[in-house]
């Protein structure tokens, strides 16, 4: 190969620059080194010697340069008369595969010989030899080995050697290139009698041979997993199985061969597995094997597998379950309980949970557990019986502790004494966090005060999607431990709620409860947004809690994003505890478009869009208006008729003067049981009645003109003489007037009763310009106050009224007629003694 190189390039350099003649074509220049294969990174010498007939340098002086693939080379040229003769050293050849060539000066640079070197360590020695039989049809053996860390960059052959010893024969097998494994055929080798077995590389640089080994084709056999035929009881012994196995039927022929067997043994539950398989050695497949030191009455899965002499080891067999003999429950149970419920009135409902510890054996498959009052189990005082893990009872009454044991078809084991703990208010746990450890385990931490009543804790887990309180575990743990590492079947995506319990001498205190994922992703659905109210330009979004099973996750936060057609995406965090947000500064111009974006650590999901928008006046706003409207005009109505009912009479004296009715003017009807008010009641058809203590008549003239005063008016801040003058009154002769059947109103000023206190002002009645007649009736009635009454019902010392300071009679009168008892006749009576 080298060669071949060598001569195109020099032919390829003659045909360009030698001397062009059909029957004599020679190289211009010829080239040599020391080697074309060297060892890496060692120096290479060449020498250029240019033929005298080479017409580059016919006539001209010769300049030789060197190159190494496209980089020059510094050369020395030796001085001789021709100057055709050249020398290089590489100092360090640092290529796999370059050319080395040599050029004249010119122009341009003329290539005249080359040749190519290549670089490459020698091979290592082969290591790790080994060889396999199979025994299967075909029956071959196979060899392989590692050539070596380092890489030899030179074509490397390698062969198989083989050395029977019996026969004394050599078989030699080569290989591809770059093939490290050889199966030899059944032809090749026999299977009881000792082979040596070795590999040799060459190359250019070298050879190097593998250390030889020396075995027994049949002990170098992997042979097929073995099956285990039965799995039985030993009779009497407690704790041991006896295995029946075979090997393949292709290799049933070595029945009768000594095989080192390994058995492997895990209980049917997992929970006891053996750390190492056991061995045992020089066994027949025709003999079965025990196996002992197991537990009692415990399933086993067992499996087998098995090599000739130091040969390899088959693959496990399948797996044959066997159970050994049970025996009565040992070891004592891990307990955990809560009380609930009314401690005062002695009415306690008590969970109780339990696992094996390390020391308990069930010693047998089917295994129930009694929970009683009493330290041996019956009937009287078990409070239930049960198959699984966990029991719920009511406590009885001053029952200080229970006990729990263990019973198979064998017996019962020594009760496990649980104390009743009743439930403490004080919580020394605080922090509680879950970090996720792996798949299959979390890593709770938490901090605790310091108190001298603590004891330890109790860390308990559960899946918050299952009901199944067995499913509940729990672990109890020293009072100086602040975390623990739960280990179990996490299943991925779904919550676990994680407590952890302070345990004092006399009690067990409040829990703090977190729940936990072993990993998380992405939500599985987002809540549908529901518009609560709309104000103006503001608008509240609400969504229902996501259901558990539908989270994968600690639900981090709720995003809403909202935007119109003008502005940009507007983004507002929501608590995830609240479920609701308010979005302001809304436009009632344009319409608005929002979806929910939730988000756990595993993840986010967006949910669907909605769309809404802001009324210029909505019904929030019209409700607000009408509301407060209506408000301010019910204080408004109440504010009127308060004023009116405190001012009720100034009110009626302003808009409804007090007018005497002409129908009832009678003096006849005015009595003496009515109140102190002397103006009219509107209410009744009659007048109030008043007290009469003074009557007078006005003296009118005969003929009134528009120009003269108002007499009433003028007079009307002093009338006390308007009834000292009768003049022309109807009741004196002489009198006369426009009309001769009416007559003028008169002046009456009224009091109290002569026991009455005298009031502040008098009432007045003023002059009526009416001359409505006086109405006269007859229709008898009872005698008021101021009637006159017959002298023998009232002692003639005593006024009507009671007695008064105006109550003396007059010089003269007669004392059987007191005047104060006819207030009218009295006034007549004043009125004449004047006139007298």
């Amino acid at each position: 190969m080298i060669s071949t190189w060598v001569s195109v390039i020099v032919m390829l350099v003659a045909f360009v620059n030698g001397a062009r003649n059909e029957d004599d074509i020679q190289p211009c220049a010829e080239v040599q080194t020391s080697s074309s294969v060297v060892p890496l990174g060692s120096p290479v010498t060449a020498t250029c010697v240019i033929r005298d007939g080479c017409h580059l340098v016919i006539g001209q002086a010769v300049h030789i340069e060197w190159r190494l693939g496209d980089r020059s080379l510094p050369g020395s040229q030796v001085a001789n008369e021709s100057g055709r003769f050249s020398e290089v050293v590489i100092p360090s050849f640092n290529h796999t595969r370059e050319f080395l060539t040599c050029c004249v000066r010119a122009s341009p640079v003329q290539v005249v010989g080359g040749v190519e070197i290549r670089a490459g360590y020698p091979p290592e020695a082969p290591q790790n030899l080994s060889c396999q039989t199979n025994l299967t049809t075909p029956e071959t053996l196979t060899c392989s080995w590692d050539p070596g860390q380092q890489e030899t960059h030179l074509r490397t052959k390698y062969t198989l050697h083989i050395k029977i010893w019996d026969s004394n024969e050599n078989h030699t097998y080569e290989l591809l290139p770059g093939v490290h494994r050889y199966t030899i055929p059944r032809s090749g080798f026999v299977l009881f009698s000792d082979m040596e077995i070795y590999v040799k590389a060459v190359n250019e640089l070298g050879e190097a041979a593998s250390a030889p080994i020396v075995l027994e084709p049949v002990s170098a056999a992997k042979f097929d997993p073995p099956t285990i035929v039965k799995v039985q009881v030993v009779p009497k012994k407690f704790g041991c199985l006896k295995l029946s196995w075979s090997l393949s039927q292709q290799q049933a022929w070595m029945r009768d061969y000594r095989f080192n067997l390994e058995v492997q043994l895990k209980t049917a539950d997992n929970s006891q597995r053996s750390e190492q398989p056991i061995l045992v050695s020089r066994v027949r497949p025709t003999r079965s094997v025990d196996q002992c030191r197991l537990l009692h009455g415990t399933q086993y899965l067992v499996q087998i597998r098995v090599r000739y002499q130091q040969g390899p080891w088959s693959e496990w067999s399948s797996s044959r379950a066997g159970v050994t003999l049970e025996s009565a429950p040992t070891g004592r149970l891990d307990s955990w309980m809560k009380a609930s419920g009314d401690h005062m009135h002695k009415q306690l409902n008590i969970h109780l949970f339990w696992k094996p510890s390390k020391q308990f054996r069930a010693n047998a498959q089917n295994v129930s557990y009694i929970v009683s009052v009493k330290r041996v189990p019956g009937e009287k005082g078990k409070l239930c019986s049960t198959k699984g893990n966990y029991c719920t009872f009511k406590l009885p009454e001053k029952a200080k502790k229970v006990y729990l044991s263990a019973i198979n078809a064998a017996g019962k084991s020594l009760p496990t004494e649980v104390r009743i703990y009743l439930p403490k208010a004080p919580s020394v746990i605080s922090d509680v966090t879950v970090l996720p450890h792996d798949d299959r385990s979390l890593l709770v931490q938490w901090r605790s005060l310091v108190s001298s009543s603590l004891t330890g804790f109790v860390v308990e887990w559960r899946p918050l999607l299952e009901t199944d309180l067995s499913l509940t575990q729990f672990e109890i743990t020293d009072r100086n431990q602040t975390q623990f590492l739960t280990t179990g079947s996490f299943e991925p995506y779904k919550p676990y709620g994680i407590s952890v319990y302070p345990r004092f001498k006399d009690g067990i205190g409040l829990p703090q409860t977190v729940n936990a994922y072993s990993r998380q992703k992405a939500p599985s659905m987002v809540p549908e947004i529901q518009i609560n109210k709309i104000w103006q330009s503001q608008i509240e979004l609400t969504w229902e809690e996501m259901p558990l099973d539908q989270r994968n996750g600690i639900i981090q936060n709720y995003k809403i994003f909202y935007w119109d057609k003008k502005g940009p995406i507007k983004v507002v965090n929501a608590d995830p505890e609240e479920r609701r947000v308010v979005l302001k500064d809304l436009n009632n111009v344009s319409p608005y478009k929002a979806f929910m974006m939730v988000s756990t650590f595993g993840g986010s999901l967006n949910g669907s869009t909605i769309h809404f928008e802001i009324e210029a006046l909505d019904a929030v706003a019209v409700v607000m208006i009408v509301t407060l409207s209506g408000v301010g005009l019910s204080f408004l109505i109440v504010f009127i008729v308060l004023t009116y009912f405190r001012n009720q009479q100034r009110l009626k004296g302003q808009f409804w003067p007090a007018v005497p009715d002409p129908a009832n003017s009678s003096i006849r009807r005015w009595t003496s049981e009515s109140t102190q008010d002397s103006h009219l009641s509107w209410d009744n058809e009659e007048p109030d009645p008043m007290y009469l203590s003074h009557l007078s008549f006005l003296d009118l003239p005969v003929k009134l003109s528009k120009e003269d005063d108002d007499p009433w008016l003028s007079n009307a801040e002093d009338t006390s003489d308007l009834g000292e003058s009768i003049c022309d009154s109807p009741f004196i002769r002489g009198y006369s007037g426009s009309n001769s059947d009416s007559v003028p109103y008169a002046t009456v000023i009224f009091s109290g009763p002569c026991n009455s206190p005298t009031p502040k002002e008098a009432h007045v009645y003023l002059r009526s310009e009416s001359t409505q007649p006086l109405l006269e009736t007859e229709e008898s009635f009872s005698p008021k106050c101021y009637h006159n009454v017959a002298s023998d019902r009232m002692p003639s010392d005593q006024c009507f009224f009671g007695p008064s300071h105006d109550c003396v009679p007059e010089k003269g009168a007669d004392p059987g007629i007191l005047w104060d008892d006819f207030p009218f006749l009295r006034a007549l009576a004043l009125n004449d003694t004047q006139n007298d």
